[in-house]
């Protein structure tokens, strides 16, 4: 963000005079919320990044009503309210965007790839500039080209720490969740460039066709040649340690926020698509190098990592959005209440043009789409703090002209309205969709393995209870008793058959039994990743192991 990363905006006096310490209070409070939100609102159909949202925007309006009357807590609030929103990005994107894309699967990566590619690519191009025809048609600014396509470069980012924290929650299909996960991050990276991009242009840069393929190419290529830098070097380093997890652990941690930074401050390349690269070399190449109970650890660590990030950073966007909006009242009118709410359509509507052009290639390629999925793939294009972070940034810089302070408002209260819609609206109501579609219930191949495992438990069972009449003290126990109060020893035929002993063609008990192979497969996956640095100790080479998860891959991702 280096275009954009030293313009400082005005500070709050009354922040300013707080004292540092006051800083921590906001901190403990948000994970005190959060752990309380988290156990209330278990077992309820309400998100917890909703609720989490909708506590901010009320400690947010609490501290203006209050005009500074909650003492050193209304301080705190003050305080990270005011925060430099490139502080934002830097402290919270690279843990959260490291735990999402190292905890994705491979094969599953691979096989989505192209999907994941069409959507953060394309789909992103496509919804920037149908969403800046829009705004500069239909909004009554009089705002030019480059600002409306600025706003809609913006608002096309999909969050990825909305997203993921969402589909998490709600259990969505590995394959959905991995095309929409993979999706997100990489948009987000996307979007951020070409934010950049449209920035320069409003400030007086000018770029041809030539220039424009140009910058993105080195953006988005440099980010993945330093990404892929950073996972061979800290997978070096891994590699020569022994038995430490501290150390292992700390590594992953210090080298995703060292890539960030260098991407963002030195090299000037996209930073979302550095450490999403990281990540993703690190599930694919650096997994094996976490030994015995090292990879157990490190998975607890990231998912304390990422659930205390999620829990500061939607909070602490309720408040923004909420101290944003309330003290920018004399630029917001009623009119802009009512442009908020077109804007907010007109999102779902590029969302639907923009799946509904790139369909035939999201059905053809990978594990392909289908209707029910394209629309919660529709319905889930959230947005959430990169692109309020992007906004308060521009806001920022609004004394650089073209913009003033009423466009920096405007955009921060449209970006704050969007994210705030989309996750009450959409967040709330993508677990009902999902029940109205028939897509949260148990696929058939893992009631199969449910029903095989009820079967196989039963008749060891059994067994167990023959060799118990058999034993000498035992013998004269009262049997029949036993068995008529444990219901699971009855020796009715009809509930202990065999689940694959059902009539179907061949061809169909084939494929049934292909499918309960694959899922099996994956399920022990992550188990022999982890005994893999044994396995291949005892046979004094990795070869095999490797030679042997490419089998693994190649046969949970072929067709038939």
């Amino acid at each position: 963000m280096s275009a954009v990363t030293d313009a400082s905006g005005p500070v709050d006096q009354k922040e300013s005079s707080a004292s540092p310490e006051v800083t921590i209070l906001f901190v403990g409070l948000c994970l005190v919320l959060g752990i309380g939100s988290r156990q209330l609102l278990r077992g309820t159909r309400v998100p917890y990044t909703v609720a989490l949202l909708l506590l901010g925007i009320g400690l947010g309006a609490l501290e203006y009503g209050t005009h500074g009357g909650l003492g050193k807590f209304g301080a705190s609030i003050r305080v990270w309210a005011n925060i430099n929103p490139n502080l934002i990005l830097f402290v919270f994107l690279p843990a959260l965007l490291f735990e999402s894309s190292f905890a994705m699967e491979i094969h599953q990566i691979k096989r989505c790839l192209v999907q994941m590619v069409l959507l953060a690519g394309p789909g992103v191009v496509i919804s920037t500039f149908f969403l800046g025809t829009a705004i500069h048609f239909l909004f009554p600014y009089d705002w030019n080209w480059k600002i409306s396509l600025l706003l809609g470069g913006l608002l096309s980012a999909t969050d990825p720490v909305a997203v993921v924290g969402l589909l998490k929650e709600l259990g969505a299909s590995k394959k959905l969740n991995t095309i929409i996960e993979g999706e997100s991050l990489m948009n987000d990276g996307t979007a951020i460039v070409v934010y950049k991009l449209f920035f320069q242009m409003v400030q007086g840069d000018t770029f041809n066709v030539a220039q424009v393929i140009k910058f993105l190419s080195q953006v988005a290529l440099g980010a993945v040649a330093l990404g892929l830098a950073f996972g061979l070097a800290s997978s070096f380093w891994l590699g020569i340690i022994f038995n430490d997890t501290v150390i292992e652990i700390t590594l992953t941690l210090s080298v995703s926020y060292l890539a960030y930074f260098t991407a963002e401050d030195g090299a000037g390349v996209s930073g979302v698509l550095t450490v999403m690269t990281l990540g993703m070399f690190y599930a694919v190449v650096a997994r094996t190098a976490f030994k015995g109970e090292s990879q157990k650890s490190l998975h607890h660590f990231w998912e304390i990592v990422a659930y205390i990030a999620n829990t500061l950073i939607f909070i602490l966007s309720g408040v923004i959005i909420a101290e944003s909006i309330l003290h920018s009242q004399r630029t917001i009118t009623g009119q802009s209440w009512g442009f908020l709410i077109l804007l907010y359509v007109l999102l779902q509507v590029s969302r639907v043009i923009v799946v509904a052009l790139l369909y035939p290639g999201l059905r053809y390629f990978g594990y392909g789409l289908d209707l029910k999925e394209a629309t919660i793939l529709i319905w889930s294009g959230l947005r959430g703090a990169v692109a309020l972070s992007l906004s308060l940034i521009l806001n920022r810089s609004s004394d650089i002209p073209p913009l003033t302070k009423e466009i920096g408002a405007l955009f921060v209260f449209f970006t704050g309205g969007v994210v705030f819609l989309t996750l009450i609206v959409n967040g709330s109501t993508t677990q009902f969709l999902l029940h109205l579609l028939g897509m949260d219930k148990t696929t058939d191949i893992k009631m199969r393995i449910v029903d095989y495992t009820r079967y196989e438990m039963n008749n060891k069972a059994l067994e167990a209870f023959r060799e118990l009449g058999e034993d000498e003290e035992l013998g004269p126990a009262d049997w029949p008793s036993v068995v008529k109060y444990i219901t699971c020893l009855t020796t009715e035929e009809g509930h202990r058959m065999h689940p694959h002993a059902i009539s179907i063609n061949e061809n169909e008990q084939r494929r049934m039994h292909m499918q309960d192979t694959r899922l099996r497969l994956l399920n022990e996956r992550s188990c022999f990743l982890s005994l893999s640095p044994f396995l291949a100790r005892a046979l004094d080479s990795i070869s095999y192991l490797q030679v042997f998860k490419l089998l693994i891959g190649e046969c949970l991702t072929k067709d038939g």
